[in-house]
């Protein structure tokens, strides 16, 4: 019986071949190592009926996934995220609704959650003991989670920056979490030479495999939701590029399986106008991002200077015939606002970057309004300080009574 289909890692710059039941980190390029599978074994196996016949969440896409049959994933309940209509402010934009993908129902409030979970499953395959990682903010939360549920020790290093809140849930989890200077690409140097000296295992956005596969889960989950049709365009808050990356991977190989065709969405990398290195590569022609100095946005998780994964983006990009775009903060801001009040969905800042490039792709004529468009929202908007302009007092004269 075939325990799992992978059958190699491949570094994506080089396409050298690794071996995938040993513990790797980047390959010896030092580019991302990505999963491969036997697509052509899973034709006939992993059919629209027999997934259909699944109950719904993470793990119903287990042939697609690293994880060897007869180890059980460390799992906290990965639910199928819904798809959620803006349909009052679209309207308001003469649009086709837009479709929002809430990723804060995942347990921890964030897509953080799908690859920590894959990468803590194949971590304790591996039998590590002791993970770490950088972080803004959400992925230090689903670390400590899935570290703890795992039974492993975990470390977070995280920019001061860090809103408050991920840094005390994370330590919630019982993680031992350190606040840093500098951004988080500076956090991950110091999370590497902790590796290097045999403290943990590095478990940084695609230093090593697998937490890629998790986020790719939201790329297959996608296409089955959509009755295996995928949208005309994906608006995605870019930061390490994980998931953008990830979802690109799956639709590739949905299509080797032969589940869908050979259509693709556009991918829209969106980030904020005080940390775009992804946009200026974009402009420029780039293959790869220069460093981002500066960095600052309210949007955390898109603070993001450096990205070891910067020319998969910008690949996925490209080869779709999409585009890179800046946002502003006050773009940001009301794109919060404007969706809490006028659909009742309260979007993390990250989601309201997505949603401010929505509405400059419209401008742009980058996008129709007649084309259907998915927008992520990538974790809980509660997670995060709400500005004070969306709380509004009003003092009302009840029986006589100032209340």
């Amino acid at each position: 019986m075939q325990t799992s289909f992978v059958t190699h890692l491949e570094c994506s710059l080089t396409g050298e071949i690794y071996p995938a039941g040993e513990v790797h980190n980047l390959s010896r390029a030092g580019r991302p190592l990505l999963v491969r599978y036997d697509t052509d074994a899973l034709r006939g196996v992993l059919t629209r009926a027999v997934l259909a016949a699944r109950p719904p969440g993470m793990w119903k896409w287990r042939e697609l996934l690293p994880l060897p049959t007869g180890w059980d994933p460390v799992s906290l309940g990965e639910v199928e995220t819904p798809l959620l209509p803006l349909a009052r402010l679209s309207a308001k934009a003469g649009a086709t609704p837009v479709l929002v993908k809430d990723e804060g129902r995942l347990p921890t409030g964030s897509f953080k959650a799908r690859g920590l979970a894959m990468a803590i499953s194949m971590a304790r395959h591996f039998g590590t003991k002791s993970v770490a990682l950088p972080t803004n903010g959400n992925a230090g939360a689903a670390l400590g989670a899935y570290a703890r549920a795992a039974g492993m020790d975990a470390t977070v290093i995280c920019p001061a920056e860090t809103p408050l809140i991920n840094v005390t849930e994370t330590a919630a989890y019982g993680a031992q979490v350190f606040v840093a200077d500098g951004q988080i690409d500076e956090c991950g140097r110091l999370v590497g030479e902790g590796a290097a000296a045999g403290r943990w295992f590095d478990l940084s956005t695609l230093k090593e495999p697998y937490r890629a596969e998790g986020k790719k889960v939201m790329g297959l989950e996608l296409a089955e939701q959509l009755g295996w049709r995928l949208p005309d365009a994906i608006f995605y808050p870019t930061g390490g590029g994980t998931g953008l990356i990830g979802m690109w991977k799956a639709f590739a190989e949905l299509e080797a399986v032969g589940l869908i065709g050979p259509e693709r969405p556009r991918m829209v990398a969106i980030q904020a106008e005080g940390c775009a290195p992804m946009v200026r590569a974009w402009e420029r022609g780039d293959e790869f991002a220069e460093r981002w100095e500066g960095a600052a946005t309210m949007a955390t998780g898109i603070r993001v200077p450096k990205a070891v994964g910067d020319f998969l983006i910008l690949r996925a990009v490209r080869e779709s015939g999409g585009a890179a775009l800046a946002v502003s903060e006050e773009g940001i801001a009301a794109g919060v606002r404007d969706a809490a009040h006028d659909d009742g969905i309260l979007l993390c800042p990250e989601g309201g970057a997505v949603l401010a490039g929505w509405r400059l792709a419209l401008e742009r004529g980058l996008v129709s309004r007649n084309e259907q468009v998915m927008l992520f929202n990538c974790a809980a908007g509660n997670k995060y300080p709400l500005p004070d302009s969306a709380i509004r007092i009003r003092l009302a004269e009840v029986s006589g009574a100032t209340l």
